[in-house]
């Protein structure tokens, strides 16, 4: 039976067409049945073109796992594992980029992964399930291509299970450099060669204080963020869009069935379409830099400051779009056993807790749906709920509790991740009507109980509500003049993104309004 169905062949037969260097796909087999089906995932792949050849003599450690090579060359990577699910669009890009096709970055930072010296070796462990993995793997990837001294290799945990344990991985994506730990969690290009090139943060922030000013600048690059820079690029002014990373928090959702119009998509794809929705006008997109500190103007209709660390931007309006952030626990253990056994994606770290006992904490919608996710995964699961009744859909809750491998426990406040040192062992909570203390048995916690806002860095300079959201009247003002709010960081109701989107276009035609309403100053 093939592993690509028709739809799949046609569209990368179609996109092997842009190879224009001949590449080998080697690889490297056992007799486990994972390695028949990669070897006819790379027979298939090497009959939809002729730059693409395939041998089955690789002499790797890792099997099965093959790897892309570049014919002559020792330009390549690797993949131990079968790169379908969320690495699908991974494997195609290694195959074009291999075979001769444009990396597409920066052209900067292009430049700066091509001067890095010194060999390098990275190793990706990640799960087929996992959205914010296929990032990493494509930089990974795309940073060998560019230069041949950097090496890596995508490992899929599920597969190697005995080298997740080995490390002791409870999270993904998690990079390893040259055998050392080298970080865990979504990173970019810019963030990876931040990290090995010790100047590119001051080159970073040289390049940030050059800018001009702006007239509008939009901080937080999520839905809210991008609709307001496009609103206000198509009224032909100055926008700048500055965000950690583009898509914020929906790049973390695995599925998208609300957004009018569209049936269905899923958070990355969806960040995706919004960067290149942005990419049509004339926005300043700067990605990395997080804010620290906003400075208001100090006379009317002057230039207001949003510093980044040592550096700093300025603009006649900020439209505020942080968006928000996983709340945490706030309990003993919690953020020693981060990514050891704590963890807040379902989606992304399921699979690592195959056939064993985890944690959910929340009852809300969020924790019922991963409850029920990871009940087909691990082989037990126990909802903590602090409240006396789960908040969750009944439709949810009933489903929960149809389940074999579920229990759930109500009025349960959690007062410390347990662990070895290591990794979790267990956890402690407190029946609140009764006082009595327990203490679970378990390997994994997958914590479900809400968003924070990303806005201490505002604390005095804008009103904040009780829970630091930013304060914003119907037309998205603050109360700073000429600084406007919107999406998930404000005191607007509801958190759904065609909402976020909806106060990012409100935000950004008062950012306009009061533009045209006040006198320009003189000077930055």
């Amino acid at each position: 039976m093939p592993v690509l169905d028709d739809s799949m062949t046609t569209q990368v037969k179609g996109l092997l067409a842009n190879v224009k260097e001949p590449i080998e796909l080697v690889a490297s087999l056992d007799d486990r049945p994972k390695a028949e089906e990669m070897r006819q995932l790379l027979q298939e792949l090497a009959a939809l073109s002729d730059q693409v050849s395939l041998r089955t003599d690789g002499t790797a450690d890792r099997r099965p796992s093959f790897r892309i090579e570049r014919t002559g060359t020792d330009v390549g990577v690797e993949f131990a594992g079968i790169p379908l699910g969320h690495e699908f669009t991974s494997l195609v890009l290694a195959l074009l980029q291999v075979g001769g096709h444009p990396v597409k970055e920066d052209a900067e930072l292009i430049e700066q992964v091509q001067a890095l010296e010194g060999e390098h070796e990275f190793v990706t462990y990640m799960s087929l399930s996992c959205q914010n993995c296929p990032t990493v793997v494509q930089a990974l990837n795309a940073m060998a291509v560019l230069n041949p001294r950097i090496k890596h290799t995508a490992v899929e945990g599920s597969l190697f299970q005995d080298e997740i344990e080995e490390h002791g991985i409870k999270a993904v994506p998690t990079v390893y450099r040259d055998g050392e730990l080298f970080e865990s969690g979504r990173m970019t290009m810019a963030d990876i060669v931040g990290r090995i090139d010790s100047g590119a943060a001051d080159r970073a922030t040289d390049r940030l204080n050059a800018k001009e000013p702006y007239e509008v600048l939009v901080v937080g690059s999520g839905p809210a963020g991008a609709a307001a820079s496009i609103y206000t690029a198509r009224k032909g002014i100055r926008t700048g869009l500055v965000g950690e990373r583009f898509g914020g928090q929906v790049l973390d959702t695995m599925a998208i069935e609300n957004f009018v119009s569209v049936p269905y998509t899923e958070g990355p794809r969806f960040a995706d379409a919004l960067k290149d929705h942005v990419g049509q006008y004339d926005v300043d997109v700067v990605t990395g830099p997080l804010a620290t500190e906003l400075v208001p103007a100090d006379v009317e209709g002057g230039y207001h400051t949003v510093r980044f660390g040592n550096a700093e931007l300025k603009a006649r309006s900020v439209v505020l779009s942080t968006g928000a952030r996983w709340r945490h626990m706030g309990v003993p253990g919690e953020e020693e056993y981060r990514n050891k056994g704590v963890t807040f994606c379902p989606h992304c770290d399921g699979p690592l807790f195959k056939g064993k006992r985890i944690a959910v904490i929340g009852g809300g919608n969020s924790g019922v749906e991963a409850a029920i996710d990871l009940a087909g995964v691990v082989g037990h699961v126990t909802l903590i709920e602090f409240l006396d009744v789960m908040r969750a859909d009944q439709v949810l809750q009933d489903k929960l509790r149809s389940l074999p491998n579920v229990d759930v426990v109500l009025s349960a406040r959690t007062t410390e991740v347990v662990g070895d040192g290591k990794q979790v062992t267990g956890l402690r909570y407190e029946d609140r009507t009764t006082g009595a203390a327990h203490e679970l048995a378990l390997e994994g916690i997958f914590v479900q109980i809400g968003l924070l806002p990303n806005t201490e860095w505002l604390r005095g300079a804008v009103e904040l509500s009780d829970r630091g959201e930013v304060v914003v009247d119907e037309m998205g003002r603050t109360s700073v003049p000429g600084v406007l709010g919107a999406g998930d960081c404000t005191t607007v109701p509801y958190k759904q993104i065609v909402v976020a989107q909806g106060a990012g276009a409100t935000a950004a035609l008062s950012a306009f309004d009061h533009l045209i309403r006040t006198p320009a100053p003189a000077s930055a």
